[in-house]
């Protein structure tokens, strides 16, 4: 990999019979297909009966498309154990929370912490690793799919009995978990781990450590499940792993990538919600840093299935995602799926050839993404995405916490996708980082909507402040311990400590007609809200009207070279959104951001850097929402599709339009 730019399509062979797969073939060379991934569902023609392995067909298709110049992406079977594994077995399925035992049929009905799930998956996968391992046509692998897509926690015996040793060794000593818990609180203690339940049917609600804590054990558990699988394939192949996983999944992607080779996401994300898109590669850039992103799956026009179906996309838009892709750091760019299934609860789904061989209404677009890529591979192979100067922290377990506590039905990642909004439309190049990332390079750190901040966070984010940097933590940041219980000493626990700030009360303040007033704005607040004691040198935010007037919403805070602001709650409406972009403009100024466009909404601007360090730059301006844009040049440059001289001022954009222009460092 990383010596050109992907362009594949999810395929299933197994389906289909030798002509229909020689015309598949053929049909992929005439549309640009250069990598296709196979096997993800396939257990059955793996091993169609109990112990009898035959990897045959799958040796011959990865040779076929190899011979023909495309490369594959092996995927291990295991979201769909055949009926030998699942037909009077109900004691391998998943339970739901509701007691449900999950039935054969679908995928992911089988719990992957059960030993004997555990045992097969990992003899179907050797087998596979043994036949195809070595086989040059295999350039990568995708264990499993989309863990964790249609269920969440399982609630089987297996389970139970994994939580207990799970709990034992995380706390040791069951007087530890009560203490931690604050299990005295209605009669919870307990006496052994044996007796700790899952957070199943329940009259009321659920202590929140129980409830949060069992999120965090099933992500645990299937991240390890996926360990297991990589270490197998590696006995056998050199290839890099990956698995494709999305935001919306319940796992934790740091953690499930820590161990893999690369990482991939697969979304469905239609025009009209196109920042989201561009929100998860400025995240999985930097899971595994400096190594290519992939996209796995997006539709060619449109998501659907039995029950639902998306908006197709209008022509144009595939290849505006495609050039976003390739410039924000993907290497590759890939569809769900080539050829449409006849059969299945996904029938309907959008496809590059429809079932019946012919092209679909997205074929044309797959053309131009094809010619686009040849376009821009050169490129995009001599530079690699700039360094940003912003980044946010973005938390797969912050949203486990807020599962648990979602006060008025709050969302952990529309509350982030609605605040990372505000800075694409201000120009910002920036990172979505996970909560261990390094904060080397950074000038700007944001920290929003994250309950609990492990205290090695804190501390590593105090180090940045302390040599220059400056954090902006909050709202809702801080107020929760590990356990998911409240501070005792003081209500943000150890970022009032550091900073200094001296928190008076925190409470929800929709619906109290709370104003607060900053950087020139007047706005309401809501939220579930942190108010500080006001001080002349500190206080950036006050409180004009509500419960605490006179108070203090916003705080500075100077620690050695930089400063902490503590942002205590989330101006709301129109002139909430205006006072969150003044402050982001204000600090992003004081910060010295370099990394900054005026481009019209819609429209967004990837700075690139040369490779051979001769400091010249790239930025690929791209507009996304079919409507155009422009974009203002600092300094003379060279549009490289045409060789012309650019000289500095605004250049327009047509819909869908993209432009990529060259600066030297001169």
């Amino acid at each position: 990999m990383g010596k050109k730019l992907y362009h594949g399509a999810a395929y299933y062979p197994e389906l289909w019979n030798e002509s229909v797969i020689e015309e598949d073939i053929r049909l992929m060379k005439q549309t640009g297909i250069n990598v296709v991934r196979i096997g993800e569902f396939a257990w059955s023609k793996m091993e169609p009966e109990e112990g009898k392995f035959d990897l045959s067909f799958f040796v011959n298709i990865v040779e076929k498309l190899f011979k023909n110049g495309i490369e594959t992406v092996m995927c291990t079977p295991t979201p769909t154990p055949p009926i030998w594994f699942t037909h009077g077995h109900p004691e391998r399925m998943y339970v739901d929370r509701d007691g449900k035992v999950m039935g054969h049929g679908s995928r992911q009905h089988a719990c992957t912490n059960h030993p004997y799930f555990r045992e097969r998956a990992s003899l179907v996968t050797e087998n596979l690793a043994k036949a195809v391992g070595s086989l040059p046509g295999v350039i990568g692998w995708q264990i499993d799919n989309e863990f964790k897509c249609h269920v969440s926690e399982c609630m089987c015996p297996t389970c139970q009995e994994q939580w207990h040793l799970w709990l034992k060794e995380r706390y040791e000593t069951i007087e530890n978990l009560n203490d931690a818990w604050g299990a005295d609180i209605w009669s919870e203690a307990y006496l052994s781990f044996e007796q700790v339940p899952q957070p199943g049917p329940a009259p009321f609600l659920h202590n929140s450590s129980l409830s949060t804590m069992y999120q965090i054990f099933s992500m645990e558990k299937i991240a390890e499940f996926s360990d297991g699988q990589a270490e197998i394939i590696r006995k056998y192949s050199t290839a890099p792993i990956t698995h494709n996983s999305s935001v919306f999944f319940s796992v934790d992607n740091e953690r499930l990538f820590k161990n893999l080779d690369f990482a991939s996401f697969d979304t469905y994300t239609m025009i009209d919600n196109f920042p989201n898109y561009l929100m998860l590669h400025d995240l999985w850039r930097n899971f595994k840093k400096g190594t290519g992103h992939w996209v796995m799956e997006t539709s060619p026009s449109y998501a659907a299935s039995l029950e639902s179906h998306a908006i197709a996309h209008p022509n144009g838009y595939l290849k505006a995602e495609a050039v976003a892709a390739y410039a924000l750091g993907a290497e590759a760019f890939c569809y769900w799926l080539w050829r449409q299934q006849r059969a299945g609860c996904e029938q309907p789904h959008g496809s590059v050839i429809s079932a019946w061989g012919k092209p679909t209404v997205g074929f044309e677009n797959v053309l131009e993404v094809a010619e686009m890529r040849k376009e821009i591979e050169e490129i995009i192979l001599s530079t690699n995405p700039s360094q940003a100067e912003l980044a946010i922290t973005y938390s797969d377990r912050a949203e486990a916490f807020m599962k648990t506590e979602p006060h008025q039905g709050l969302n952990y990642r529309v509350l982030f996708a609605d605040f990372y909004k505000r800075v694409v439309t201000m120009g910002i190049h920036r990172d979505l980082i996970p909560e261990g990332a390094s904060l080397d390079g950074y000038k700007l750190l944001f920290t929003p909507f994250i309950h609990y901040l492990s205290s090695e966070y804190i501390e590593h984010a105090k180090k940045f402040v302390e040599n220059g940097g400056t954090w902006i933590v909050g709202p809702l940041t801080g107020g929760r311990t590990e356990n998911h219980t409240i501070h005792t000493d003081r209500a943000l626990g150890e970022l009032e400590k550091i900073t200094g700030v001296n928190v008076l009360y925190t409470y929800p303040m929709d619906g109290t007609e709370t104003i607060g007033r900053a950087f020139d704005i007047s706005a309401p607040l809501s939220l579930w809200s942190s108010v500080f004691e006001a001080d002349s040198k500190t206080s950036i935010g006050m409180i004009e009207e509500g419960l605490s007037k006179g108070k203090s919403f916003i705080s500075e805070h100077t620690i050695g070279q930089g400063k902490i602001v503590m942002l205590g709650s989330l101006p709301t409406g129109e002139a909430g959104d205006l006072l969150l972009q003044n402050l982001i403009n204000h600090y992003s100024q004081q910060a010295n951001l370099t990394l900054r466009t005026d481009v019209s909404p819609g429209t967004i601007v990837v700075p690139r850097q040369a490779k051979q360090g001769d400091g010249s730059s790239v930025w690929f301006i791209i507009n996304m929402d079919g409507k155009g844009g422009s974009v203002t040049i600092p300094k003379t440059g060279v549009d490289m599709q045409t060789n012309q001289v650019v000289n500095p001022g605004k250049i327009e954009l047509s819909g869908f339009e993209y432009k990529i222009i060259q600066f030297n460092e001169n």
